[in-house]
């Protein structure tokens, strides 16, 4: 059993609950292209790859220069599905970023792993360049 898993079901849903919670708050904060509130979701040694197969940034220097490239970006983002099992989240959300010559649209699919405090400690961004339309 994993370490970080409830052991009972008032345990889990409230982890659930947590999770849904860090969740909610990260689409939020990725449509404010806000990434100190992005960056205080995640656990100290994190890792982030976003997306699959890029390369995976460690700790939280790196998260936080990942996530400043976003700044001041005017965003809208959108939850459309979260599913939860023990310490994992899997989300589908929109993003919409309107640019000065056009706005796009991408809708990833992440994957989470969270801490006993409902920190990220694992994300993974599932998207591709060509998942981009152009509104």
């Amino acid at each position: 059993m994993n370490p970080r898993t409830p052991k009972t079901l008032e345990d889990s849903v409230a982890a659930a609950d947590a999770i849904r919670k860090t969740v909610q708050a990260y689409v939020d904060a990725v449509g404010a292209a806000d990434p100190d509130a992005i960056l205080a979701l995640y656990a100290d040694d994190a890792t982030v790859e976003d997306p699959v197969g890029s390369r995976v940034r460690v700790g939280r220097d790196e998260i936080a220069a990942f996530y400043a490239r976003s700044a001041g970006y005017a965003n809208r983002s959108e939850l459309l599905a979260c599913r939860i099992a023990g310490d994992s989240a899997a989300f589908h959300f929109r993003i919409t970023t309107t640019l000065p010559d056009k706005t796009i649209e991408i809708e990833p699919i992440d994957v989470m792993v969270f801490d006993e405090d409902a920190k990220i400690v694992q994300m993974r961004a599932f998207w591709a360049p060509e998942d981009y339309r152009t509104l």
